[in-house]
């Protein structure tokens, strides 16, 4: 068993967007930062994304590679929706999020408890306190998202595309599937000047859509606009947890990024809200505060909650009515979609939001709504 222990700040478990950046902004407030994580140097490979106005200013626009002034959707016709879209140049996020005075422990963690992390290897780790960074574990009995992707040259993508920036969501029924089978719908967005991303999502299910189910989805889909991706195509598979722990938990360990409940459990995106939070929680440890409670305050904890109903109600949707869902949806001002989409503290909005939907739904699919509260 080795002794080589050591001692820091802070002690971030965990070194995928969320820790590395709620470290970096640690490191910016003269705090040392330890970050434990198995593989310090693996290289990311997904695709992170995020609405322009969610991403918050002290990233540098060089890590922005693709920016879409004006996504379009597909429900029961097509809508171009007025807020910029950006995919991020993952190396190079993964580059600026490692600041040179950031300590790694390439090492998996055992124990962890509000102060104290036991590697495997027996070797422990100290600090004021100490932040679970790790993700959302997908397991049978939670909301999953997946997706199977395919990467091909811009000029390949052009029928997909058809004159649009990007796909945000394109729910036609042109991959194969009837209104009886779990919807899944084409997201389509240009990873740079040259290459796009064409791939087939099931936005949450419990189960979700399996990948070889996406994969032949995509296939039919692109087939049937003329696209035939080659074989070598590079590809990409998602699988995670849409829902996860809330808070702290019961041994008072602090959570952050998706294992901290920054996931929005109806979209699966949490990059950006991990990214937008870091600096007051980063703020909180260095003036010897409560991160956890200037992570979730009450108007914080309420939003989670609406979220969370949302989820439901995409769970219990019939397939056939979820572009109908979305059809309401995208048709909301674009300051409501943002309120419900990116706001995390402003509860009232997100209610508002809500109500709206509700009333502009069709009347069966309000029945199918008002049952969501009631759910797991």
């Amino acid at each position: 068993m080795t002794t080589d222990d050591s001692s820091a700040d802070v002690v971030i478990v965990g070194g995928g967007p969320a820790g590395r950046a709620l470290a970096t902004r640690c490191i910016a407030r003269q705090l040392t930062v330890v970050v434990v994580d198995p593989h310090p140097r693996r290289m990311w490979t997904p695709t992170y994304s995020a609405w322009a106005d969610e991403l918050p200013s002290w990233l540098p626009g060089e890590v922005i590679a693709s920016r879409i002034q004006r996504p379009s959707v597909w429900t029961n016709g097509q809508k171009t929706l007025d807020r910029a879209y950006c995919v991020l140049n993952t190396p190079s996020l993964q580059l600026f999020l490692c600041d040179a005075s950031m300590q790694f422990r390439a090492m998996s963690a055992r124990t962890l408890s509000s102060t104290t992390v036991v590697c495997v290897d027996g070797s422990q780790l100290t600090g004021s306190i100490v932040i679970d960074a790790r993700g959302t574990d997908p397991t049978v009995t939670t909301a999953q998202q997946t997706a199977f992707g395919v990467i091909v040259d811009r000029a390949l993508a052009s029928p997909i595309l058809g004159g649009n920036e990007a796909w945000f969501m394109d729910w036609r029924r042109d991959n194969g599937t009837s209104d009886a089978d779990a919807p899944s719908f084409l997201y389509a967005v240009p990873l740079d000047g040259e290459r796009v991303l064409l791939e087939e999502t099931c936005l949450a299910g419990r189960p979700a859509l399996g990948l070889r189910e996406l994969e032949a989805r995509l296939r039919t889909r692109l087939h049937n606009r003329g696209c035939e991706v080659p074989d070598d195509a590079p590809v990409e598979r998602v699988r995670f947890a849409v829902e996860g722990p809330r808070g702290s938990s019961p041994d008072g360990i602090h959570r952050f990024g998706g294992r901290g409940g920054l996931m929005h459990p109806g979209t699966g995106y949490s990059v950006a809200s991990s990214l937008a939070e870091a600096d007051a929680v980063a703020k909180a440890i260095a003036d010897g505060g409560d991160p956890n409670a200037a992570l979730w305050p009450r108007s914080a904890r309420a939003v989670s909650a609406l979220r969370r109903v949302g989820l439901n109600a995409l769970l219990t949707l019939d397939s056939g009515d979820v572009a109908t869902f979305f059809e309401v949806f995208f048709d909301l001002p674009v300051e409501a979609q943002r309120s419900y989409l990116s706001d995390r503290r402003d509860a009232s909005a997100t209610a508002k939001v809500m109500a709206a939907l509700f009333r502009s739904s069709p009347r069966h699919v309000r029945k199918t709504l008002m049952r969501a509260p009631f759910l797991r």
